[in-house]
């Protein structure tokens, strides 16, 4: 059972959907703000809006109007029969619908409730306003670690942190009903856009809080192991040398350019003399990798056993012949002329994802579901009439 906004509660249910869960969406009136997010964030009038399928495909929605008494009790209904509830709506406001985690654990004792918060349920924030952008990238610290001095922060693509915060979220449902298996309690579990972001985050932070001081990030013109940096290649494209160790690495790249006798010069014979002359180091490569193209290079890398990876936009992703072995891009069945759509990035042996239906339309399932609760065809007419129900 979801009762979610936006991204990252939704998120959190549409991957347990993936992997097998019957979910039911509850959704006011007006619907998931969500569906018409394009419209309103950036003015393009659309009427698919692939972001919200991602998140809510295979899901049926039931919309009940919670401001109404008979609205909130078929809620808590649904949610008594339910095994896991989803929500990102703030504390204050499922505390006004009886929705809190105390109200519905004393109906349904088994029950696990998944919060998913952008500041958690304690402290002076516990009730602020929150999206991705703010409580993980802004506040969690991501898009600072990011920027260099004297650069402006980059700017974050749609659902980063919401989706990270809805896989974190998805993993601890799934142990709450290991958890219920043993003890046969459900129990309450929380998760923030915060917390995941300073998990994200967490080598710097943990550097901070162990030694009390921060490697600021760098620009990669000073890169402090060169062989750990991005280049681009004659042709324009960029790509990744992933040669962490350094020292290990470091002969092989040279040898892929042709210049062995970078291996033991005096500035650049170890990493910590390629890092104490590190913009030296990083320019000579520039001059060196343009003079190829990208596919040039990756075959010289690959011959040589160099690390490194190509930098791709999602047209390239797209058609990415290893994200498509793999599963990432799966059939979309919705008979509505998309072809593909995003795979949730887990697979199973024995419980393979479901990937059958698009979202749904608003409220497309109220009736069927109120009929599977064994409202009858008069009640629901009432319910209509009251306008708990559209």
């Amino acid at each position: 059972m979801e009762l979610g906004f936006w991204v990252a509660g939704p998120a959190t249910s549409g991957i347990l959907g993936d992997w097998g869960a019957s979910v039911i969406k509850i959704e006011p009136p007006v619907g998931d703000p969500m569906r018409a997010v394009l419209s309103t964030a950036v003015g393009i009038d659309v009427p698919i809006n692939p972001a919200f399928e991602l998140d809510n495909r295979g899901k049926r929605s039931i919309v009940l109007d919670l401001k109404k008494e008979q609205g909130r009790a078929i809620a808590g209904d649904l949610i008594e029969q339910a095994d896991i509830f989803v929500t990102n709506l703030r504390a204050g406001a499922l505390a006004g619908f009886g929705l809190d985690y105390e109200s519905l654990s004393a109906r349904n004792p088994r029950l696990i409730y998944g919060a998913v918060t952008g500041y958690g349920s304690g402290g002076p924030d516990s009730d602020r306003a929150a999206y991705d952008i703010g409580a993980y990238w802004a506040r969690g610290g991501v898009a600072a670690m990011l920027t260099p001095e004297g650069h402006e922060p980059p700017v974050q693509r749609g659902g980063m942190g919401d989706h990270t915060t809805a896989m974190t979220a998805a993993a601890a449902i799934n142990a709450a009903l290991v958890a219920r298996e043993r003890t046969g309690k459900g129990q309450y579990l929380e998760t923030s856009l915060l917390r995941t972001g300073a998990y994200t985050v967490g080598w710097d932070l943990a550097t901070r809080l162990r030694f009390g001081r921060l490697q600021p990030p760098s620009d990669r013109s000073e890169a402090p192991n060169p062989i750990a940096n991005s280049y681009r290649a004659s042709c324009g494209k960029w790509f990744w040398l992933i040669g962490l160790q350094a020292d290990r690495h470091w002969p092989d790249v040279c040898r892929a350019m042709g210049r062995e006798d970078l291996i033991d010069s005096e500035r650049t014979k170890d990493i910590v003399r390629r890092r104490e002359n590190a913009g030296y180091v990083v320019g000579l490569l520039d001059e060196i990798f343009a003079t190829r193209t990208r596919a040039e290079w990756g075959e010289l890398f690959d011959a040589a056993g160099v690390w490194w990876a190509p930098v791709q936009d999602c047209n390239d992703l797209a058609q990415d012949a290893q994200l498509r072995a793999t599963g990432g891009v799966v059939p979309f069945e919705s008979g509505e002329g998309l072809p593909e759509q995003v795979a949730t990035p887990v697979d199973f042996s024995g419980t393979p994802n479901v990937f059958a239906t698009t979202a749904p339309e608003l409220g497309q399932n109220t009736e069927e579901i109120l009929l599977e609760m064994g409202q009858g065809w008069e009640e629901i007419s009432v319910l209509k009439e009251r306008g708990v129900i559209p």
